[in-house]
């Protein structure tokens, strides 16, 4: 998988991992990849709805199979640092954080070869993130959600 489509991924993942998908998130979907160079030869609409059919079909196991992608893939520091930093304004986009996002961000954590002290240069106010949680290896739950598909052109500028 090429970097930019995990970073995407990683974005897409932390909307769905509560089981909605905010308009707030679509908003920084739609914000990030036009101001991010990376993004900028990807249809990321297109990937977006793919990957919309695809949890909509498999649920929890669309999740645990990103969660594979990154353990597979051999990222830089760099990069590792810019999937937390998606994750992250991923999560907070909405401004309303549960749980299951945090427990999400924790299973991401797992995968990534960095430092707590390196996320923390980055985010010094994100300590919470990173406390160990007692059951990171659970599944995630997923009750039968379905999602609509995404139309980033229908959102305003």
């Amino acid at each position: 998988m090429k970097t930019e489509e995990l970073y995407l991924k990683t974005i897409f993942c932390c909307m769905a991992c509560d089981g909605d998908i905010a308009t707030e998130e679509i908003e920084l979907v739609k914000q990030i990849s036009s101001e991010e160079p990376i993004f900028a030869d990807m249809n990321v609409e297109m990937y977006m709805n793919e990957w919309i059919s695809s949890i909509n079909v498999n649920g929890a196991k669309f999740l645990k199979e990103y969660l594979n992608n990154l353990s597979e893939n051999e990222l830089t520091k760099e990069e590792q640092l810019h999937i937390v930093d998606y994750a992250i304004k991923t999560i907070e986009a909405d401004r309303c954080i549960e749980y299951s996002e945090i427990k999400f961000f924790k299973k991401i954590r797992a995968r990534l070869s960095i430092s707590d002290e390196d996320i923390l240069l980055e985010h010094p106010d994100k300590e919470d993130f990173l406390l160990p949680d007692l059951q990171v290896t659970e599944d995630p739950i997923w009750e039968d959600i379905q999602f609509n598909k995404i139309s980033l052109n229908d959102l305003k500028p």
